[in-house]
């Protein structure tokens, strides 16, 4: 069967002073009027039930989850007792659906992504796992054709076109196919004019973090290329149904050395194909992707909240509608106002943000972090 694993232990220092350690991205209504992780999980209706869909967060963050998630039971929230990258959230999960499921499918995605529309991601998972149905072995990931030489997400380059038929559609009639390619190889965050390079070449897709496999392909994979990784992890999971858990969960966590799945497994592997995404998708990586995704007014403006502009264009204002921000003269602005903090930036310069967080971590100010 399919599972979801959503994973949402992210920080989303690049939203501060919104997105807090109590509080991060994933959690915030940034795109629109629900919550990142709300969205993602209503994106998997009618894909997956309830019951098979794993949250994987912080465990100071499970409370919150549970809020957001009432329809997940409370089997699947997961939170992790500290941060250890991708390799070890998707590893543990595997084993927890492995232990009532052991053929299952795992469909492994973030909870901070916009993805339009719904009905388009879930077709492309269902045609991902149909291509795992095919080969039980191969690993399934999703790149979003570029629009731009980003420099801040890694490539992946396609090579050999393989065959992908069209799927029936579980309303009626045949979905088509999106294309699929067999990766030639995954590529680190570029320089601009490799970025350049590889928009050029046509063959690059952006690596969007989404991915498709069998649970016990990853777990064999794991078993190869991080066996301690995953001897940490077994004790884990032999623990999670007795009293030891979660002081087990803590300690046996706690050794892991954190590894991304990307250079864990998947630069490595030998049966790994792209699937070319046919959805819109934004990693809303900063604020000016709140811009894109909420619009702007006639003169440029995006606004959240209470705002008067006077003579003011292509300026960015969240805050809330008991707050009134007024700016005058404002170009090219962030102004992002909080109960207890205030940020005012160039917008040229909204990448260093999360240096802000750097720094009160380095006085010592906690309690706006």
């Amino acid at each position: 069967m399919l599972h979801a694993i959503v994973m949402a232990g992210g920080s989303g220092t690049r939203f501060w002073p919104a997105s807090r350690a109590a509080l991060p991205k994933q959690l915030l209504p940034l795109a629109g009027a629900t919550t990142l992780l709300e969205d993602t999980v209503e994106r998997l209706d009618g894909l997956v039930p309830p019951d098979r869909v794993m949250v994987v967060t912080a465990g100071r963050l499970l409370d919150a989850v549970r809020r957001q998630l009432p329809q997940v039971p409370e089997a699947g929230l997961v939170g992790e007792p500290c941060k250890r990258d991708t390799a070890p959230c998707i590893g543990l999960a595997a084993l927890l659906v492995s232990r009532h499921d052991p053929d299952a499918i795992m469909a492994v995605m973030p909870s901070d992504h916009v993805i339009r529309p719904s009905e388009s991601f879930r077709g492309a998972i269902r045609q991902a796992a149909s291509l795992v149905g095919q080969s039980p072995g191969r690993l399934v990931t999703f790149g979003i054709k570029p629009t731009y030489p980003a420099e801040c997400f890694g490539y992946i380059q396609q090579g050999t076109r393989l065959e992908s038929p069209p799927l029936e559609s579980p309303t009626g009639g045949v979905t088509p196919a999106a294309p699929v390619n067999a990766v030639a190889q995954f590529r680190e965050k570029p320089p601009a004019s490799v970025a350049q390079e590889y928009l050029e070449a046509g063959n690059y897709l952006w690596n969007g973090g989404i991915f498709v496999w069998k649970a016990a392909t990853i777990l064999a994979a794991l078993a190869e290329r991080q066996p301690e990784c995953l001897a940490h992890l077994h004790r884990i999971a032999d623990a999670w149904d007795t009293p030891a858990r979660d002081q087990v969960f803590a300690e046996e966590f706690a050794a892991i050395k954190g590894i991304s799945i990307d250079y864990a497994v998947l630069e490595h592997a030998r049966d790994v194909v792209v699937i070319e995404a046919p959805f819109t998708w934004d990693d809303l990586g900063g604020w000016s992707a709140v811009a894109r995704q909420r619009g702007s007014d006639a003169d440029g403006n995006t606004v959240v909240g209470k705002h008067l502009g006077i003579e003011s264009s292509r300026t960015i204002v969240h805050a809330g509608d008991d707050h009134l921000v007024v700016t005058m003269g404002l170009t090219d602005m962030l102004v992002v106002h909080t109960p207890d903090a205030t940020l005012v930036a160039h917008r040229a310069h909204e990448e260093a943000v999360r240096k802000v967080v750097a720094e009160l971590e380095k006085r010592g100010w906690t309690e706006f972090l």
